[in-house]
């Protein structure tokens, strides 16, 4: 009846009409002065990052996201394990970096559960996720993939901040002060594992082949050149005898 492409075609369908939808509500129906620009900085942040460093490490910058490409197997186990360590510290160096800074501790603002900040956050990781495979999957160009994840970053955190402080980075919520597990951590990680696993069920191709930013280089095809070059004449001149 419906072979995978027609249902991913229904799928992509559904959940792109229902981001769309989603993220003109965010705007059209909250106070959303704050979120918008934080949401921004950290898109504009990303993009840059992304061409900077996305040869190096991936420049995924948020375990969840690092997780969720682990399961999916588009990282290694050694590989992920290291850059979620690399991700948080990062993380935690920035926060007393700016405390130092503005020479204040932060209050803590993330705050209790809440199942609806739980869903919002897992909602917009599952969108970055999709951005994300798409790049693993497709083997997308690093200036593609710099740009498509900034503008990925910029809608999930302001999707997610219609319940909460939208972060939909557990790094983001150990910097920042947010560290709450059923929430701000378990969310993005939820969020994202579905998002990039969905992904990989419906859209990718049959004969995808692993990608990995850091690893990946420019190729340039070269025509194959079909005609054959003449082969030498053997020279049929003899010797003069003296």
């Amino acid at each position: 009846m419906f072979g995978k492409r027609k249902i991913a075609a229904l799928v992509a369908e559904f959940l792109g009409t229902g981001i769309l939808t989603l993220l003109v509500l965010s705007v059209q129906r909250s106070t959303i002065g704050v979120p918008f620009f934080v949401a921004a900085i950290a898109g504009i942040t990303l993009i840059a990052m992304v061409l900077a460093f996305g040869d190096i490490s991936g420049a995924y910058l948020n375990p969840a996201i690092t997780l969720a490409l682990w399961t999916a197997r588009r990282v290694s186990t050694l590989r992920a394990v290291v850059l979620i360590v690399a991700e948080f510290l990062g993380a935690w160096a920035a926060y007393y970096t700016y405390t130092y800074f503005v020479n204040s501790k932060l209050a803590d603002v993330g705050g209790h559960f809440s199942g609806h900040t739980l869903a919002a956050e897992a909602v917009a990781t599952g969108i970055l996720g999709l951005v994300w495979a798409g790049a693993s999957f497709n083997k997308w160009p690093k200036t593609v993939v710099a740009p498509a994840i900034g503008l990925a970053v910029m809608l999930a955190m302001v999707a997610a901040s219609t319940a909460g402080l939208g972060l939909a980075n557990p790094a983001l919520a150990l910097g920042t002060r947010a560290w709450v597990w059923g929430t701000y951590v378990l969310g993005p990680v939820i969020g994202a594992v579905v998002g990039v696993n969905l992904y990989g069920l419906l859209f990718a191709g049959d004969n995808g082949i692993s990608f990995n930013l850091a690893t990946a280089k420019a190729q340039v095809s070269k025509p194959a050149s079909t005609a054959k070059k003449p082969a030498a004449k053997k020279s049929t001149k003899k010797k003069s005898s003296k």
